[in-house]
């Protein structure tokens, strides 16, 4: 598929441990990506190429581990899904996630446990 330079500069800005061309094969991926790591300029220039619907479909269906807490609840509350839907977490065949550990507790449970302000 032929890219603009345009979108390929984007790409390579927001997947930059792979190529442009690798960033684009799978597009919903890709805007899991731009919509955690691209400043607002780079979004201004995806929707030239991607849709509101392409955006939504993206946090219908996340591509797994690569949203952080702050970009899902900013892109949810700007498409007003409020309240925003719990963070997505992976899937993993044969783990009840109910089960699994939060590897990354909140700054105010760590100043709890660490006794700090």
């Amino acid at each position: 598929m032929i890219y603009s330079d345009e979108l390929l500069a984007v790409a390579k800005r927001i997947f930059w441990f792979g190529t442009p061309e690798e960033a684009l094969e799978f597009p919903k991926r890709f805007l899991t990506y731009a919509m955690t790591y691209a400043s607002d300029e780079d979004i201004e220039i995806l929707r030239k190429y991607f849709s509101d619907a392409d955006f939504k479909a993206t946090l219908d269906d996340p591509a797994p581990g690569i949203f952080d807490r702050s970009s899902w609840a900013k892109w949810n509350e700007h498409y007003k899904r409020t309240p925003v839907p719990p963070f997505p977490r992976r899937q993993i065949p044969g783990v009840d996630p109910p089960t699994v550990p939060d590897f990354f507790p909140s700054k105010s449970w760590n100043r709890k446990c660490n006794n700090t302000n």
